[in-house]
């Protein structure tokens, strides 16, 4: 199956592919996603889509050789084995492959958490600060703190009727371990990095900002300066410390705020307007 640049939460999973074990329903999961999934014991290169979520993946069993990049950069290879964690920030597509070394089952556990209690999560530790910071991207590392949560969460999972009151407790308490653990500031790239001239980034937010509502398209964003898609998007990270999706989705969030505190429309109708 041929993966788009950027897809839903509710839609990622399939493009995971494997053995679909237990998944999140129902309104118990307001503020988290979660599914375990059992990849088989080898793949090729896999093009995972972004999402605008951050999400945790989690190693619950086997021990597999993984391979992963962005874009057509060079390969980064990783031993997972049960506890290993990804944490990704969300922003871009990217590939990986794996080959198992163990007899026992790949089993991941993938847990989304939802941007509005994540930005409660930022407001709380950082004040002031928090639109000034943003999470790392992370592979293949290991937190006893964060393997305890999903723990938890993967109990609820098995229940045929997850409680509410757990899965928001765990929602909540995970997006507080990020924050306090592992955000960063949102800080210019060394002045080493290639990036974007100022005019041209103003001319891409500009056009960014006119063109809110639409689903985002890497190849067009990057047509805009004449640029290939991949090239442009560490241009454009390197200039504004985030990837052109995750500007959509700040500019996206700050125009909602401000038609709810301004406007009188609905919710329903500020959420379609700006996509």
């Amino acid at each position: 199956m041929t993966a788009p640049e950027t897809t839903s939460v509710a839609h990622f999973v399939k493009y995971v592919g494997g053995k679909y074990i237990a998944g999140s329903r129902g309104n118990a999961w307001r503020d988290i996603k979660a599914w375990i999934i059992q990849l088989p014991p080898s793949a090729l290169a896999m093009t995972l889509p972004a999402v605008s979520e951050p999400f945790l993946a989690l190693t619950l069993s086997g021990e597999v050789a993984f391979d992963e990049r962005e874009g057509k950069g060079p390969w980064t290879s990783h031993r997972l084995k049960e506890g290993s964690f990804f944490l990704t920030s969300g922003g871009a597509p990217y590939e990986c492959r794996w080959r198992s070394l163990s007899s026992k089952p790949f089993q991941t556990l993938l847990a989304f958490i939802e941007l509005p209690l994540l930005e409660r999560a930022f407001r709380e530790v950082f004040r002031a600060e928090a639109p000034y910071r943003r999470l790392r991207d992370l592979s293949a590392f290991t937190d006893t703190t964060l393997a305890f949560y999903m723990q938890q969460l993967r109990r609820e999972l098995y229940e045929k009727k997850a409680s509410a009151l757990a899965v928001t407790g765990i929602a909540q308490i995970t997006a507080l371990h990020l924050a306090r653990h592992y955000a960063e500031p949102l800080v210019a790239k060394p002045s080493g990095s290639p990036s974007l001239p100022g005019y041209k980034v103003e001319q891409i937010t500009r056009w960014l900002a006119e063109h809110l509502a639409e689903e985002f398209n890497l190849d067009r964003v990057a047509a805009q300066v004449g640029i290939s898609k991949f090239y442009f998007e560490r241009l454009f990270n390197n200039a504004m410390a985030m990837t052109p999706l995750q500007y959509q989705i700040e500019l996206r969030l700050e125009e909602a705020r401000r038609r709810l505190r301004e406007t009188s429309d609905s919710i329903v109708d500020i959420a379609a307007s700006v996509g």
